[in-house]
């Protein structure tokens, strides 16, 4: 596949069957490989991770027991039509009520979300007639078919710096100023037990072409996906190629002072039979390639550096770029590209 003058991927000439993508992740950094994604493909399937107990989400999922609907209206949002019904409908969804009564912070979004879920009560229905709305051509999935709760073993806290403490709660873990080492993920039923995917999440993966992981909140959007049983065989079984694009800069709290090896590091312990094609990074962002590129193959996967980042904001990605980057990577699988 070539790229363009512009920097943009040039897809005009590829197989009768578009790319089959799959994006994992939560929040803003799910949009960011969402956006680049549909540059390359209309096929893209967003697999979204459904721990969120914060804000107009945490508030909808105590009171209703639903699915956190924020990051899966982000994702909604990010492959809205880009016609006016859809770019409508998406600005629609995005605005947020104020004032103080009860739907203040509230999310128009995730309010549709909540009453669609009411009387479908499908999740995945839900999404799928709520892609209709605003005219996404791909699909928005949630990691799992229940909310799900987060616990971490986190460092740094007390005196005795090698202390671990227990945290629990995806907006607690997101916000520690202690090292957050490793994250568990189990149903909100008190039993402790694992969650089970949505087995549609599971064959999107399967039947993907190109896997990518990340960018975004490594312990709580990105890493969430490895720790639900039947998706990590997927991602560790699928034929799909397999990119990891590594964030632009630390996140303060659960990966401040991470380089960016660390992040392969931490995905390596969390998943150690997960193999990875690809790892693209930004090259500001990476002061020692040496090390990423060795943590990297470790993982099987060779490592590509390109200048993503928007200019105007350094920490947060360039769609046309990062497309860009997605479709050097892709280069190397010319049975899915002529």
């Amino acid at each position: 596949m070539s790229v363009e003058q512009d920097g943009r991927p040039d897809t005009t000439a590829r197989t009768e069957r578009p790319l089959r993508a799959v994006a994992l992740g939560g929040g803003h950094g799910l949009q960011a490989s969402l956006a680049a994604l549909r540059q390359l493909t209309s096929d893209v399937t967003a697999v979204v991770t459904v721990a969120d107990d914060g804000g107009s989400s945490g508030r909808l999922r105590r009171e209703l027991g639903m699915l956190p609907p924020g990051d899966l209206r982000k994702a909604l949002a990010a492959l809205s039509s880009a016609d006016t019904s859809g770019q409508m409908w998406s600005q629609v969804f995005e605005h947020r009520f104020g004032g103080n009564g009860a739907l203040a912070g509230h999310a128009v979004g995730n309010l549709v979300l909540a009453g669609l879920l009411e009387v479908l009560e499908d999740p995945v229905e839900v999404l799928d007639q709520a892609c209709c709305l605003l005219g996404v051509r791909g699909r928005v999935l949630p990691m799992s078919a229940a909310p799900v709760d987060m616990e971490a073993d986190v460092t740094g806290l007390d005196t005795d710096p090698r202390a671990i403490r227990t945290i629990r709660g995806q907006v607690a873990i997101a916000s520690t100023p202690g090292r957050v080492k490793e994250i568990r993920l189990f149903t909100t039923d008190g039993q402790r037990k694992q969650p089970i995917a949505t087995p549609e999440a599971v064959r999107a993966v399967f039947d993907a072409d190109v896997v990518v992981l990340g960018p975004g909140s490594w312990f709580t959007s990105v890493l969430p996906h490895v720790m639900v049983p039947e998706l990590r065989e997927a991602l560790v079984t699928t034929r799909a190629h397999r990119l990891v694009v590594l964030n632009l800069v630390p996140q303060p709290g659960e990966t401040a002072g991470f380089s960016p090896e660390q992040h392969l590091h931490v995905l390596s312990q969390h998943a150690p039979r997960l193999r990875v094609d690809a790892v693209l990074a930004d090259t500001a962002s990476v002061p020692t390639p040496d090390r990423l590129r060795a943590a990297a193959a470790e993982l099987g996967a060779q490592t590509l550096l390109d200048q993503v980042a928007t200019s105007a904001s350094p920490g947060r990605h360039e769609p046309g770029a990062l497309a860009a980057c997605l479709a050097a990577a892709l280069e190397r699988r010319t049975d899915w590209w002529r």
